[in-house]
């Protein structure tokens, strides 16, 4: 008897749940489009929201929430955006929070080719080098204050590869049609994988911290499952998906 109530209260609150389920339409940082696909998978899960995930640039997510894009949550590359979407009355007051910090590597897909200082920069030995577009992408920011950091922005400009995101900085080297590559750590370090290629995991100090803001969008204001998706991401579940792709909370 008690099994058996045990199986109806659960079938009773699958219904509910499904009952109450909704979309929420998400705009995600291409850096994190890796977590973002198991974050959707254990929110809809817990929750029985789904989440409708677009990856890309966040400068290029600004202007399309800008001209009416229809998201309802950005999970950018950076705190800055989050804020202007705020300030210019796109995003509700109050509800953006730091939900990752992102960590810059220098990476090629040859093994033995990027040593752990870094040094190949100074070296040379490449003809290209992918970065992404630092008006649009944090982590191609990141790169270049890098470089000057280094002193070595002006020498190695004229070998940019300039990718449109994150993601495609990575796919240019991974294909190699650059030596090299400005990635983020998230990209080459999947949870469970040996990291393929080199890489030299660029000092913190170089650049400005990374930080990656979330903000609910007026667009989402009144969904209950935007607003659940934005619980979730403080959630346990969340933040250990999170720190498994080497990001930091």
């Amino acid at each position: 008897m008690k099994m058996r109530l045990k199986v109806c209260l659960s079938a009773l609150l699958l219904m509910v749940q499904t009952a109450w389920a909704g979309d929420v339409l998400v705009a995600v940082a291409a850096n994190f489009a890796g977590p973002m696909e198991k974050i959707a998978v254990a929110f809809e899960q817990a929750t029985g929201h789904k989440a409708s995930v677009a990856t890309g640039a966040t400068g290029k997510f600004y202007a399309q929430i800008k001209n009416g894009a229809p998201f309802e949550v950005l999970l950018a590359a950076d705190s800055e955006t989050p804020k202007k979407l705020q300030d210019e009355g796109l995003g509700v007051p109050g509800s953006a929070f730091t939900y990752a910090q992102g960590s810059l590597v220098l990476w090629s897909a040859t093994p033995g080719f990027v040593d752990s200082e870094g040094a190949v920069l100074k070296q040379g030995g490449f003809k290209h080098l992918a970065i992404c577009n630092p008006k649009l992408a944090p982590y191609g920011q990141a790169a270049v204050e890098t470089l000057k950091a280094l002193n070595l922005y002006g020498s190695l400009s004229p070998k940019f590869v300039l990718a449109e995101n994150v993601a495609q900085a990575h796919q240019f080297t991974a294909s190699g049609n650059a030596e090299l590559g400005f990635v983020a750590l998230s990209q080459i370090a999947p949870p469970g994988k040996t990291i393929e290629g080199s890489y030299w995991l660029v000092p913190s100090n170089l650049y400005a911290p990374i930080l990656q803001d979330t903000i609910l969008l007026k667009k989402g204001e009144g969904n209950p499952a935007a607003l659940a998706l934005m619980k979730f991401l403080k959630s346990e579940a969340a933040k250990a998906i999170i720190l498994s792709y080497g990001y930091r909370l």
